[in-house]
């Protein structure tokens, strides 16, 4: 039935899940999409926050590195730089 926040109300939850559940599968990929790719402005947005000192390459190497993890990220790019996220 899907998890509830802590925050929402059982009866906002159930709004929500029906809300859901009327979307296509189509509708649904694309807020998924839509939602995957607020996180990454949000995790892009706390490394320029946390290292004012990286330019654009830096914070997109950062994000790479926290999105796949270590030996995913060395795997893909072995010579890449080992950016802190």
């Amino acid at each position: 039935m899907g998890v509830r926040s802590a925050d929402t109300s059982p009866e906002a939850h159930a709004v929500q899940l029906a809300v859901y559940r009327s979307m296509s599968p189509a509708h649904r990929m694309a807020l998924g999409a839509e939602m995957s790719e607020d996180a990454f402005v949000l995790m892009a947005s706390g490394i320029k926050a946390r290292h004012p000192d990286y330019d654009e390459a830096g914070v997109n190497w950062a994000l790479r590195r926290l999105r796949l993890g270590d030996d995913l990220f060395h795997e893909v790019w072995p010579d890449a730089p080992l950016v802190a996220p």
